[in-house]
């Protein structure tokens, strides 16, 4: 069995009675999906608001224009409107005579209505438009082009989807920002850096895969919220994927990306002459790279006509970059720039450019620092095909970062803001954590430059500087799991960055109503609580987290996924929080620290570098304070950090009964899939929870005026137990064992852990804190005075061979407990895992 999910073992008589109670509930869905169709269901609408809103429908549709997209488009809309409403739908051509819904650019409708005043949506933009003429109907989807019309006709549809109505449509939309790209970081052994969700939909041993279909749906995902660029290989690129025989390969993947308006781009590596080329060098400004990039480029384009670019990723993290030759990042973008400019490409350059060997014991050493002190001198001197990619923040996708200064330090340079889909930082898609709250509040943070109101989603589409380009780059890192990114909610994190690209004004909680309306219907009940839980999620993970701006506290040295408070300290990569026993926090103030803050304007530096009016949710980004210091709110900072990781992992649990409302609402398949997590999220909650307030309470000395940190008196540590063959061992970090200890399993034949149940009679959740590493299967069996109740498998994929922070799981069952029972907790080992366990934990049910 899966790790989290809950095993329920009662006398007969009442788990009967409560069988009979559920079969009473009404069940609305009692088929499965998978999740395959994310957004795009077009599940049938049925009652009579439905038929009230869409009856006149007609079952036609009139596509005036040639262009492939469109084509697309009016395809689409027949595919929509059977699946929702069941319409066989004719493909015509224009009469006045009938009903209609009619496709075209600006210049064909009006021709076909030349009385009709027609709007001009701007480039990619559309315009929906219902018209009566002549006593017929017709629903107008206007476009500058095959973009906007393919991108109306998925708005029109979402709109029938979401059951609003289309009787009186008169809208206009155009994209805030012309370059939408998600990044892809897929290798070609099939593999994916930061992906959680299965192998690459685009690559397989070496090589593209024979069957793109997936591909092909991914791009109509991404067209129908307004994505026109797909990176489809990893930053850390193989120079193989500029080789001359692999070039007709990825042409496959432009001819699937082509009927959605999806241009295909991929990362290159700069080392590529020297290392595929046959150059004996890669210095940016040698004739010989300049004419070996410019050929390839022309090879590329011949290949694939709509090509959009390159993404590069430069002297960073031990990538070949200028600076081998004393060359700077402008030298080599402009480099690849001018080679693609001929063919209307663009270059995106990643500003996440820093020394990963920096002095840990120099405190004015400061990685927030790199990117503005690296770009801010060049501004000015990219080609305008460059635009210059910077990650929200100045680390590294933590969640919780400042907006990074660099976006208020390049005025005559094109930018992107790059946020990453895929969780990497944030519980990688086992734990839910919706990110548009997150990322709104970057793109409406004001940097106030010159006195003037800047706004970063502003600056980024061009606004503020009056930059000819500008983007949004989303790593998304899709993969070949049926839902697309793991965790059946995690697909509204994809659906939110295409919609912030398109709009960075629209709400977190409008794209979150809209998301679950698409993915799981119009159930009044459903709406609500997926809405809030995506809502609340964000913060629930941050408090369970990384407190005040200190980072995640996650093991940056290895998966960046469980606890690991220690991993940033004492190493080169700048992700420090400086905590010692009187406090914690970098001093970035430019008065003693860092001068990170000195890199803002003076607005926000005002902000940020007194103590006193630093936020909260900032503070030890910016400050190095003592534990006693009081905040905002009137806690001292430790007494936060303790309170807010209980607070969050009691949040986390409510997540799990708020889910149980919506059993018989969702499809079962779904309905499991997300219970499971979500109760293996509230397990791992409590893990971060205990790892990160036992950290600190020994590190600070402090105790929690509330006598909870270090207090479990439901708690039996393993290594208290009678142990029959299983031994006691020191965990590593200690923090992720309750205890610093568990106890591990040597025999092959098993071993067993007993204790003497203490409590009061009762029915308990039994929970066991077990380890499930990635080497092994061990098997578990629980048994109440020798009678067998339960067996499981620590069958799970967790990121690590060993017993940490990451593989800690649990696994609860729900039984009757008396005083004096003996339980006993039996593990057989397998390969490389010892049937690892580390407490038992009951709590009496009300």
């Amino acid at each position: 069995m899966p790790a989290g999910r809950r095993r329920y073992t009662r006398p007969v008589t009442l788990r009967w009675l409560l069988i009979c109670a559920l079969a009473l509930i009404p069940a609305h869905f009692t088929h499965a999906e998978t999740g395959e169709d994310a957004w795009l269901r077009y599940a049938p609408l049925s009652g009579e608001n439905a038929r009230q809103l869409y009856g006149s429908l007609p079952g036609k549709v009139v596509n005036l224009s040639r262009d492939p997209l469109s084509q697309s488009a009016a395809r689409e809309i027949a595919r929509g409107l059977a699946g929702m409403l069941g319409k066989s739908i004719e493909h015509g051509s224009f009469s006045a005579n009938e009903d209609a819904i009619v496709l075209g650019t600006e210049d064909e409708i009006r021709r076909a209505f030349p009385k009709l005043a027609i709007k001009n949506p701007g480039s990619e933009g559309f315009w929906l438009k219902t018209v009566r003429q002549q006593g017929h109907n017709r629903w107008i989807i206007s476009g500058s082009d095959g973009r906007g019309i393919l991108y109306g006709a998925f708005a029109f549809l979402s709109r029938i989807a979401r059951q609003e109505s289309v009787a009186t449509l008169d809208e206009l939309q155009a994209p805030y920002v012309p370059l939408r790209w998600v990044n892809q970081w897929d290798n070609l052994d099939g593999s994916i850096e930061r992906g959680y969700a299965g192998r690459s939909i685009f690559f397989d041993q070496g090589r593209v895969r024979s069957d793109l279909t997936r591909a092909s749906e991914y791009a109509r995902l991404l067209s129908s919220v307004g994505i026109n660029g797909c990176v489809v290989n990893n930053v850390n690129a193989s120079p193989r994927m500029l080789a001359d025989d692999f070039l007709p390969q990825l042409a496959r993947i432009a001819e699937a990306f082509r009927p959605w308006g999806v241009r295909l781009s991929i990362s290159v590596d700069l080392s590529s002459p020297k290392v595929v080329g046959g150059l004996d060098t890669f210095d940016p400004l040698d004739p010989r790279v300049t004419a070996w990039w410019k050929k390839k480029a022309d090879q590329i384009y011949q290949a694939v006509p709509d090509f959009g670019g390159f993404l590069v990723k430069a002297d960073s993290e031990g990538r070949s970059g200028p600076s081998s030759y004393g060359r700077t990042p402008a030298d080599a973008a402009n480099l690849l720039a001018r080679a693609l400019k001929p063919h209307g490409g663009v270059v995106f350059y990643r500003a996440f450019v820093y020394n990963h060997h920096l002095d840990w014991r120099d405190f004015k050493a400061d990685r927030a620092r790199a990117a503005y002190d690296i770009f801010h001198p060049l501004d000015g001197k990219f080609d305008d095909n460059v635009i210059v990619q910077i990650k929200y923040g100045p680390i590294d996708f933590q969640v919780r970062e400042p907006v990074s200064p660099l976006f208020g330090g390049l005025r005559k340079t094109n930018e992107a803001i790059e946020l990453q889909i895929t969780q990497e930082y944030t519980g990688q898609q086992r734990h839910l954590c919706f990110l548009p709250p997150m990322w709104k509040e970057t793109l409406d943070f004001d940097l106030r430059l010159n006195g003037a109101s800047a706004p970063v989603k502003n600056i980024v589409a061009g606004r503020t500087f009056h930059r000819p380009l500008g983007g949004f780059a989303g790593v998304s890192n899709v993969g070949l799991d049926a839902n697309w990114l793991g965790h059946p909610l995690a697909m509204a994190n994809l659906y939110g960055f295409g919609r912030l690209a398109w709009n960075p004004s629209q709400s977190a909680p409008s794209i979150a109503e809209e998301w679950t309306r698409l993915s799981f219907g119009n159930d009044p009940l459903v709406v609500r609580t997926i809405s809030a839980m995506q809502l609340a999620s964000w913060h629930i993970y941050e408090s369970y987290t990384g407190p005040l701006g200190a980072g995640t506290l996650t093991d940056i040295l290895g998966p960046h996924y469980g606890p690991g408070i220690e991993s940033s300290e004492r190493n080169g990569w700048g992700q420090w929080h400086r905590a010692d026993h009187k406090g914690i926090g970098m001093d970035r103030t430019v008065a003693t620290g860092t001068g990170f803050i000195g890199q803002y304007p003076p607005a926000v530096q005002q902000l940020y570098e007194p103590v006193g009016k630093c936020p909260d949710e900032l503070l030890l980004f910016m400050h190095h304070v003592p534990y006693t210091h009081v905040l905002h709110s009137g806690k001292t900072v430790i007494q936060h950090i303790y309170d807010s990781h209980y607070q969050g992992a009691e949040e986390a649990a409510h997540l799990v009964d708020e889910w149980k409302l919506l059993k018989g609402r969702v499809d079962d398949e779904r309905y499991a899939e997300v219970l499971n997590r979500l109760e293996y999220q509230s397990g791992h909650a409590t893990v971060w929870r205990d790892a990160v307030c036992d950290w600190f309470f020994r590190i600070s000395g402090i105790p929690d005026e509330r006598g909870r940190v270090g207090h479990h008196p439901n708690r039996v540590e393993a290594e208290a137990m009678q142990l029959e063959g299983y031994k006691p061992v020191k965990v590593t970090p200690w923090e992720t064992a309750s205890g610093g200890e568990a106890v591990a399993c040597e025999r092959a034949e098993g071993c067993a852990a007993s204790f003497t149940f203490p409590a009061r009679s009762g029915a308990y959740d039994l929970s066991v804190q077990y380890f499930d590493q990635n080497n092994g299967v061990s098997q578990y069996r629980l048994r109440v005075n020798g009678r067998l109740l339960d067996a499981w498998a620590g069958d799970d994929h967790l990121p690590s061979d060993a017993m940490n922070g990451h593989t800690s799981t649990r696994h609860t069952i729900q039984l009757d407990l008396r005083q004096g029972d003996v339980v006993s907790i039996e593990g057989r080992p397998d390969k490389g895992e010892p049937a690892p366990l580390d407490y038992v934990e009951y709590h009496l049910l009300p």
